[in-house]
């Protein structure tokens, strides 16, 4: 049997929140052997990974994405041992391993900062990014935190200020100190040894920071704001130029790289959240020789039209070159797709047709649990919201709780996830969408996202060849070709809720399989609402 060692490219991730999946112990929090029980599941999805967002010691002030522990499990998720049943499990059914890597920062609990805040001499002194304050007392500069306020932290035993991008309970880790940036790629070995195939790198370009402290500028009037956050928070109105993607992080990406090409069939998926996203993905995806890939939030934020969508692939196209994206629509820190973009179409029909089209991009692909049941944002009542993103900006932000909810697998009582009340409510509308109720229908969406899925994974073309957009004289329709080699493949998908017209002039054989309907006659395609099509071109 033939290893494909990059199976990542143009594979299909399945990303799961421990907290949200399954509980197998009753403490009303999902954990890794909840993840294991359900792992054939989502094997016969006919995805190549799974992704689990952190799982290491915390304490959970961030729900894992602050670390106290970078080689150990917390509690609340089992232990080593039940992270290698689960590994194990995983390999047995075909399914690669990623684990979220957070480098740019820890937990102020970390071992390392309870050090480096003792004083300005210890051994980990400039482990973290201290600085002095202005003569007036005030923080070095105008650098903001993405979670609120400024992103600098008094400290009364340094009398000094320490930076943070996140909540003021997360440092940041200072990567211009050669010891500490080998100290992480040395915790990603760890994990690399114990048989994880992957990384997703939170915040990949956060890492650096201009060590002249430099203001960053206002965004020039008149200029999108285009940061991965929410328009209403005041992190938006600055161009991060000094205090994310410096160049010293390409340097780094490439010891990260040889540290990966030591352990072959393994890969990385960097978060970028940048005014530039795309300029970046370029930067870090291209030449072999940084990141396997990365995804932006092209694809994440509200904008949905065939127009956006088209220049989304245009800008890709132009400015990535051989750069990998990996596309998503859904994750744990957005509105889940089916209410950012599909709010007002057909819920039944609408996600499958999205699906269609992130699983015919040049790219790879990350799908959300529950993406595949169609489960809209959940509803959770101010009194129950855990995120502390949404709490100071609530009611216009409302958090990352809605698309957290736990997983439904059933309709019995907490949606079969856990036999005590969750950390977070099941929402009564997921409860008719659940695993259960859908596998009991055969014309449930999971039935059809699993035949999609399935009927993908045998395309090649699909999996990993080039794309060219191609104007069909329809704005409502996005189309494109895909090329592998001899093999030409035409994709159209109608991602709106009325049938949609097109003259196709080339000769080609339409394909079957995928669970879509077409009427293509006399080089006539008529697309119903929510359809895709598919031909090979002779």
């Amino acid at each position: 049997m033939t290893t494909n060692l990059n199976w990542w490219k143009g594979g299909i991730i399945y990303q799961i929140y421990p907290r949200s999946f399954m509980d197998e112990n009753g403490d009303g929090v999902g954990d890794l052997a909840g993840i294991t029980s359900k792992l054939d599941y989502v094997a016969s999805l006919g995805v190549d990974a799974i992704w689990l967002s952190p799982i290491f010691t915390s304490p959970m002030k961030d729900f894992g994405y602050d670390v106290s522990d970078y080689r150990d499990i917390d509690p609340l998720f089992g232990s080593l041992e039940d992270f290698k049943t689960l590994v194990s499990r995983a390999h047995t059914l075909g399914l690669k391993v990623m684990i979220d890597q957070v480098l740019s920062h820890t937990s102020d609990q970390h071992p390392w900062f309870a050090e480096s805040r003792q004083d300005k001499v210890n051994p980990k002194a400039d482990w973290y990014v201290w600085s002095d304050p202005k003569l007036d007392g005030s923080p070095p500069n105008n650098w903001l935190s993405i979670f609120g306020g400024s992103a600098w932290q008094w400290d009364s035993r340094r009398l000094q200020y320490y930076l943070h991008n996140f909540l003021t309970s997360q440092p940041d880790v200072n990567f211009h100190n050669d010891e500490v940036r080998q100290l992480q790629l040395d915790n990603m070995r760890f994990w690399l040894d114990l048989g994880v195939d992957g990384f997703r790198l939170d915040t990949v370009n956060f890492f650096y920071h201009s060590q002249g402290l430099e203001d960053n500028p206002p965004v020039p009037p008149g200029e999108p704001k285009t940061m991965g956050a929410p328009h209403d928070n005041p992190y938006t109105y600055q161009r991060h130029v000094y205090d994310l993607s410096r160049p010293e992080n390409l340097t780094f990406l490439k010891e990260l790289r040889a540290l990966m090409d030591e352990y072959p069939g393994t890969t990385t998926v960097g978060e970028i959240g940048d005014d530039f996203p795309l300029e970046r993905m370029a930067e870090y995806t291209s030449g072999g020789d940084k990141l396997h890939m990365a995804y932006t939030f092209d694809l994440l934020n509200a904008p949905h039209s065939p127009a956006y969508i088209r220049s989304v692939l245009k800008n890709m196209q132009d400015i990535v070159g051989d750069g990998w994206p990996c596309w998503a629509l859904s994750n744990h820190d957005v509105v889940r797709a089916i209410t950012r973009w599909g709010n007002h179409e057909d819920q039944e029909k609408y996600p499958l047709v999205a699906m269609a089209l992130i699983t015919s991009l040049r790219g790879s692909v990350c799908l959300y649990q529950g993406e595949e049941l169609g489960l809209p944002e959940a509803d959770v009542p101010f009194e129950r919201i855990q995120d502390p993103y949404g709490l100071p900006l609530w009611p216009v932000f409302k958090g990352r709780d809605g698309c957290r909810t736990p997983m439904v697998w059933n309709k019995s009582e907490h949606g079969g996830f856990s036999t005590q009340e969750p950390w977070l409510p099941v929402d009564d509308r997921h409860l008719a969408l659940s695993v259960a109720e859908q596998e009991s229908n055969p014309d449930a969406l999971l039935h059809k996202v699993r035949q999609l899925l399935l009927w993908r994974q045998k395309q090649p073309v699909l999996i990993q060849g080039e794309l060219e957009q191609v104007d069909l004289g329809n704005e409502e329709l996005i189309a494109y070709v895909r090329r592998l080699g001899n093999e030409s493949m035409l994709v159209v998908i109608n991602m709106t809720g009325a049938p949609q017209n097109a003259h196709v002039s080339m000769s080609m054989t339409p394909l079957e399989g995928h669970g879509f309907n077409f009427n293509l006659e006399n080089s006539v395609l008529v697309l119903p609402p929510y359809q895709a099509f598919y031909a090979r071109i002779d």
